[in-house]
């Protein structure tokens, strides 16, 4: 049987560059080589796009792989048909390319940017599509989606980066007239909770905001949500199917950046420790929540169960989630019986779906 030619695609240019690094290490060694001719292409912080022809995956997180010397520059080319391009001197090479599996986290990755890009190639590629994927990527829309959807979320305001300089103090009046302290302010378009902080008092959030801005133009302000921080993987096109459910204890103030990938603080629980009826209503909910921004191939569904165990109060949704050893995603479905090396497999196969 013919093998599928599989393009991985990693880094980007993106604050989440990094821990995508780290997510292609874990998918590339995922890959089944048997059946699978695997094209790993890195795009660096610069924008140049790497084939690193290089069987080392562990080289990734640190950087190595660019220093490898049979490297060759490399493009996937809009026109239909080309595929792979890479480099050799005066010469190109074309790679046929069947399938390609996006491990790009943040904007330019995970915005619908590069699925435009497969879109018009016309090459199947994991994950949603380009609508939902630019909607998922915006949390601002992805609440207002959410919103007409009748699922139940935090309150929330939209701020203007472009207003901040010359109306800081009425957007803290009108904040503070909202929402009582503590508040959550993110960027509305960066992932892994890059930019995201935790407002204990009117200084903070003017701290906050101006951090927040220096990610998006569009600034997002949450209220508090005590409760236990739960996520579900979801997988499927037509008919998802969501993972049991998993809890971050994040062992600091909130599920920050550093909470997830530097430290180690945090501590996940699967199950999570809720009853089985509220693990039935946060599946159910992370379901709709997929469908309704219109999700394909794969996401995760992060959640807020109250302590009391009497709201469940959905948070946002990820398209292109972590792959790394630590991340929820693959955990959640390995612990639901669906192994690393299966689960990438029918994540191909689900594209190929779509694709059709």
């Amino acid at each position: 049987m013919k093998k599928l030619s599989v393009c991985v695609l990693f880094g980007g240019m993106s604050p989440e560059y990094e821990v995508s690094l780290r997510s292609a290490e874990f998918v590339l060694n995922s890959l089944d080589k048997e059946q699978y001719n695997v094209f790993p292409v890195g795009i660096t912080k610069t924008g140049d796009w790497v084939l690193y022809t290089g069987d080392d995956y562990s080289k990734l997180p640190s950087g190595e792989w660019l220093q490898y010397e049979h490297n060759r520059r490399a493009a996937i080319s809009p026109v239909r048909g080309q595929g792979l391009l890479s480099f050799e001197g005066d010469c190109v090479v074309r790679e046929r390319i069947d399938v390609v599996f996006p491990v790009l986290h943040g904007e330019n990755g995970e915005d619908g940017t590069v699925q435009g890009l497969l879109q018009l190639a016309g090459i199947p590629y994991v994950g949603p599509h380009v609508a939902a994927s630019a909607v998922a990527m915006d949390k601002t829309l992805t609440k207002l989606v959410a919103d007409a959807a009748g699922i139940p979320q935090a309150a929330w305001q939209l701020v203007n980066n472009g207003d901040l300089n010359e109306r800081m103090d009425a957007i803290l009046d009108k904040l503070e007239s909202k929402f009582v302290y503590p508040m959550f302010v993110k960027p509305a378009g960066t992932g892994s909770s890059v930019g995201v902080s935790k407002a204990q008092d009117r200084q903070a959030l003017h701290d906050a905001l101006l951090h927040a801005g220096t990610f998006d133009d569009k600034i997002l302000v949450e209220e508090f949500i005590r409760g236990r921080e739960v996520e579900v993987a979801v997988m499927g096109n037509d008919s998802p199917m969501a993972s049991i459910c998993g809890e971050i204890d994040s062992g600091a103030d909130f599920y920050d950046y550093d909470a997830k990938y530097v430290t180690d603080t945090s501590t996940a629980y699967i199950p999570a420790r809720i009853p089985e009826d509220v693990a039935e209503q946060v599946r159910d909910a992370a379901v709709r929540v997929y469908s309704a921004v219109g999700c394909l191939g794969l996401s995760r569904v992060d959640f807020f169960v109250t302590y009391e165990g009497d709201r469940v109060i959905f948070n946002e949704i990820n398209t292109i989630p972590g792959f790394t050893s630590i991340s929820m995603y693959p955990k959640l479905f390995a612990a639901s019986g669906i192994p690393s090396k299966e689960l990438i497999s029918e994540l191909l196969r689900l594209a190929l779906e779509a694709a059709k």
